[in-house]
């Protein structure tokens, strides 16, 4: 009960920026907390456990976000994000910062389904390329490109709103 409690907020934030709804997020942290305790044995200490969950839960809410999307026409609710990237919203001016920050959250909700995962995992996971190419099950190269086109298309998405 103690890991749970130590690491049941961060792992349901995880699961809710990639699924999108609170109640299947909540579905999702359940079913990984449950598969990482049956398969503890597993656990070989070489990287936190913290991290070694937090792949679980990513990859659970990946193969989740992905089965909805086939038996779904309309789009999630809108989830929350934080992107901390300076060519995407870096400021001086802290009060700027989370206005901007807010416009991003806003905006990532547009972006087509692989861009707002492969950013997420990116920029507020803080995943690297060769590890989001394995968790997406997509080449290196197609992840950069990926992650190069989202952030684009952001970037567009953004200086058309701020020009409304």
């Amino acid at each position: 009960m103690e890991i749970y409690n130590r690491y049941y907020k961060a792992m349901y934030n995880t699961a809710l920026r990639i699924v999108k709804n609170s109640a299947e997020a909540e579905d999702v942290m359940q079913e990984s907390f449950l598969s990482a305790f049956t398969k503890l044995h597993t656990f070989k200490g070489e990287v936190a456990f913290g991290a070694w969950l937090k792949r679980i839960v990513i990859n659970n809410s990946i193969y989740h976000f992905k089965k909805q999307q086939k038996n779904r026409s309309v789009d999630l609710e809108e989830v929350m994000y934080k992107v901390e990237d300076n060519d995407e919203v870096a400021s001086t001016n802290n009060g700027y910062t989370e206005l901007k920050a807010q416009k991003v959250m806003e905006t990532m909700k547009s972006l087509k389904d692989n861009y707002r995962v492969s950013l997420t995992l990116h920029l507020v996971e803080g995943y690297d390329y060769e590890e989001i190419s394995e968790i997406m099950n997509i080449s290196y190269a197609n992840c950069r490109t990926t992650i190069s086109r989202a952030k684009e298309s952001l970037r567009k998405k953004l200086t058309v709103n701020a020009s409304l």
